[in-house]
């Protein structure tokens, strides 16, 4: 799980969830696929040579800077796992891209986008899974991006390996691998059917370290199955949990309701949306750690909108704390009382 599609967070708030009869999430692993499969709505129809987004933003860097960063959003094959929170699918292909796909829709993209330092390679699922990204395009790519001083991919825990150690070779050691932690939580994190221990998040860090791969992590505000104060709670003790696995980059999302499972889940009680307040928490915790950066994912906030008076506000107040990496002063509202 990560940022989202910036095309995802405008359409989802078009899906209309099945209208099957309302049923409980099932607790047998077995069962949970089928589930979350059945309460999906279509996809969007994409062009394999083309990647479906892209986009230039700012980032603090480890040394205090302020850059820009590329982001493209590859079109590629689903992802193998059926992660109950995600809505990244939706902007997915049934079947494998061709060799030479990828490096062309990176080649499109970057003719498009203004010059930039940095890059991030998001394509829904994981850079190294062969039927996502053909490994025969891992040079090509390479080469594509020499331009640029770092390359964030995203992978999941299980295919951190041999690739992901060939692909940093053929970039100089410009790479950064971003994963997905989610939560530490031990009674959520096996429910959200990600097909992942603690214990394999820790090694795949660790083989991330040992090559001096810098690591980003994923971690959700606002989880299935426990009360908002527990999310907020359990959100603190994942973003400690990432640092001491090394990570120098925590990003903190929202948890999006849309896919049609978490809309499921919300019909009976068992998910409650994430708020603007508990994102302003969580970062203020992460920040003030002092461990590492913290960044609260701005993307689609607007469905996080409690009050008209201040909303806009507080969003720049979160880009501040983002690139300053300081807790900014909380912002009072005759309205709604303001930031936290």
């Amino acid at each position: 799980m990560r940022r989202a599609n910036p095309l995802i967070a405008r359409s989802s708030f078009l899906f209309t969830p099945d209208p099957r009869p309302i049923s409980r999430y099932p607790e047998r692993d077995s069962e949970r696929i089928r589930w979350i499969l059945e309460r999906r709505g279509p996809r969007t129809r994409l062009d394999p040579l083309r990647a479906s987004a892209s986009l230039i933003e700012e980032e603090r860097t480890e040394t205090g800077e302020v850059v820009t960063s590329a982001t493209v959003f590859l079109t590629n094959r689903e992802c193998p796992w059926r992660c109950l929170m995600c809505d990244l699918w939706q902007h997915t292909l049934e079947e494998s891209v061709p060799v030479g796909a990828i490096p062309t829709q990176i080649r499109e993209a970057l003719a498009r986008l203004l010059p930039a330092r940095r890059i991030k390679l998001y394509n829904a699922g994981s850079f190294f899974d062969p039927k996502a990204i053909p490994p025969a395009d891992h040079e090509s790519i390479a080469a594509l991006l020499d331009r640029f001083e770092r390359v964030t991919v995203e992978c999941h825990p299980a295919l951190v390996g041999e690739s992901c150690l060939r692909f940093h070779d053929l970039l100089g050691g410009r790479l950064e691998v971003a994963l997905g932690l989610e939560t530490i939580h031990p009674a959520v994190l096996p429910r959200l059917n990600k097909g992942m221990t603690l214990e394999q998040f820790r090694r795949a860090a660790e083989g991330l370290g040992r090559r001096g791969i810098p690591l980003r992590s994923f971690v959700l505000v606002g989880l299935p199955f426990i009360t908002s104060v527990d999310s907020v709670e359990w959100c603190g003790r994942s973003v400690d949990f990432a640092f001491d696995c090394g990570s120098s980059v925590v990003s903190l999302i929202p948890t999006r309701a849309g896919n049609g499972a978490l809309d499921a889940l919300a019909g009976t009680g068992d998910f409650l949306p994430p708020t603007l307040g508990m994102l302003e928490e969580t970062v203020a915790r992460g920040v003030a750690l002092r461990r590492g950066r913290v960044f609260a994912d701005l993307w689609d906030l607007a469905r996080l909108k409690d009050c008209g008076d201040c909303f806009e506000a507080r969003v720049s107040r979160l880009r501040k704390i983002n690139l300053e990496q300081r807790v900014a002063a909380p912002l009072s509202c005759a309205a709604c009382g303001g930031s936290r």
